[in-house]
């Protein structure tokens, strides 16, 4: 009874007192000093954009990789300067290339001119955080945590008004919505998690995102499956901080529409593809030429170029009667390399060939120049893309533009929005490949052409031309100060 007395008397009125006076003495007036915060910082970016413009940053590392994102990045910015000429544009970026080289870059692979005089560069430090090499273990989470970190010294570096993020780094969102008051948009490629992903893991498939330990004990299963499930709610969290996102294609909008929830501000925009001069190419491939299957991919573990030079394997087999028609068969392996881990995985692809006995009829171009790759382009006959679930699929598009029978992975954005019945192959197995792929050998040059026609006449929705538009659209909302 006494020990009821005291708690009511005493120590509630007690805890009571101290909440308030925490309340008046710590809370609200750190509640005033942040709101003071926000709004100097609202104030001098008005003044600031009445003065010199808008300041535009896109987030985007590795803007010197050469790949289909660093595509997306280079056009991007420059439909914002076209259409927003007093525009000032920011890239956050860990390259240390010169910049005028790293606009050459962009120049020779993809075709696009941009004026330094524009465009400045913020070098960020610490690279090392988002490096997947870093964290052998928990990568998704680690990673994103250090994308978070890199986005602070961003923002230290640079307060833009607009920030876009073109790499797929959300957890980058937050920071720039609510510290640094920008009004933020992302372009997504891939999602950083799927349920494709957590369906693969529950099923205990062997894949590049899930090591054979894991898939073969049950415990383990388990617990990376829910470590997957805590992210994805956590990605969908700091997704939903973005006011405009766009996806690039179909497949991608699901997944994202699934775990950000935001249909409403979410936008279709395919990534821009050279169509238009692709389109004009015409074949140089004579009939004593060597039988070219071209692949256009980075060397990245997802790209699966092994199942490339299995598929290979496999067509062999179904050659063994006519050895002079695969004598001439050669496999163009084209894309850039990122780093040494990239380097290395080529090495490793070239003692796969041997291994396979293919060394003769595998060739690697790395790093190819634009106009290269135009001549590539030229002397193929067959375009090759093994992906499974491409989050969209420029490599395919362009071959289809530029007039290959192309042979796509039955999945993702080829499945879903590039490859039609009549325009081209699907397949998913080496088996299922290296049929496709007889079969396209074997069409008559009258079907050959029906195939490339259709396959040209349909790829004008993913041009420069309609990116640009989709693009700017999309942007209004982030562009209207």
């Amino acid at each position: 009874m006494l020990w009821q007395w005291v708690l009511t008397l005493i120590i509630l009125p007690t805890v009571f007192i101290a909440v308030v006076i925490v309340s008046t003495v710590v809370l609200i007036p750190l509640a005033v000093i942040s709101m003071s915060w926000f709004m100097r910082i609202k104030e001098r970016k008005l003044e600031r954009l009445k003065q010199h413009g808008p300041n535009v940053a896109f987030f985007h590392p590795y803007c010197n990789a050469g790949g289909g994102g660093e595509r997306v990045l280079w056009v991007a910015i420059k439909a914002v300067l076209t259409r927003y000429p007093d525009s000032n544009i920011f890239i956050y970026t860990v390259e240390t290339e010169e910049p005028q080289k790293i606009l050459d870059k962009a120049q020779n692979h993809f075709n696009v001119k941009l004026d330094l005089k524009k465009i400045t560069f913020v070098h960020l430090t610490l690279k090392i955080l988002i490096e997947a090499k870093t964290y052998p273990y928990f990568t998704l989470v680690l990673q994103s945590l250090g994308s978070m970190v890199l986005g602070m010294e961003a923002f230290l570096k640079l307060n833009p008004d607009v920030y876009i993020d073109t790499m797929g780094c959300a957890f980058t969102f937050p920071i720039f919505r609510y510290l640094a008051q920008s009004r933020v948009g992302c372009y997504v490629h891939y999602p950083t998690i799927t349920t494709a992903m957590m369906r693969r893991v529950k099923h205990r498939i062997v894949s590049y995102n899930n090591s054979g330990i894991i898939a073969r004990n049950p415990l383990y299963t388990w617990i990376k499956l829910l470590y997957y499930k805590i992210f994805g709610w956590l990605y969908g969290i700091v997704g939903r901080c973005a006011d405009v996102i766009m996806v690039n294609g179909t497949w991608t909008e699901e997944h994202i529409n699934e775990l950000w929830k935001e249909p409403y501000n979410t936008y279709k925009v395919f990534p821009p593809c050279e169509v238009t001069e692709l389109k004009q190419l015409r074949s140089l491939v004579k009939e004593s030429d060597p039988i070219r299957i071209l692949s256009v991919a980075q060397f990245r573990p997802e790209k699966d170029h092994p199942l490339m030079l299995q598929a290979m394997y496999e067509l062999r087999s179904l050659l063994t009667k006519n050895e002079f028609l695969w004598n001439k068969i050669q496999l163009v392996l084209a894309g850039s390399c990122r780093n040494a881990e990239d380097e290395e995985r080529v090495r490793h692809l070239k003692d796969l060939a041997k291994h396979l006995s293919l060394e003769n009829n595998v060739q690697f171009e790395v790093n190819v120049t634009y106009t290269r790759l135009l001549h590539l382009y030229q002397t193929s006959l067959i375009g090759l893309h093994a992906m499974w679930n491409e989050h969209f699929g420029i490599s395919v598009v362009e071959s289809m533009a530029a007039g290959l029978v192309t042979v796509a992975h039955r999945s993702g954005g080829p499945r879903a929005d590039i490859v039609a019945p009549h325009a081209g192959y699907l397949a998913a197995e080496p088996e299922q490949y290296a049929a496709a792929l007889l079969h396209a050998l074997s069409l008559s040059a009258a079907s050959r052409a029906d195939l490339v026609a259709a396959a040209r006449a349909s790829v004008d929705r993913f041009s420069v031309k309609e990116f640009e538009k989709s693009f700017l659209r999309a942007c209004e909302p982030l562009m209207s100060f």
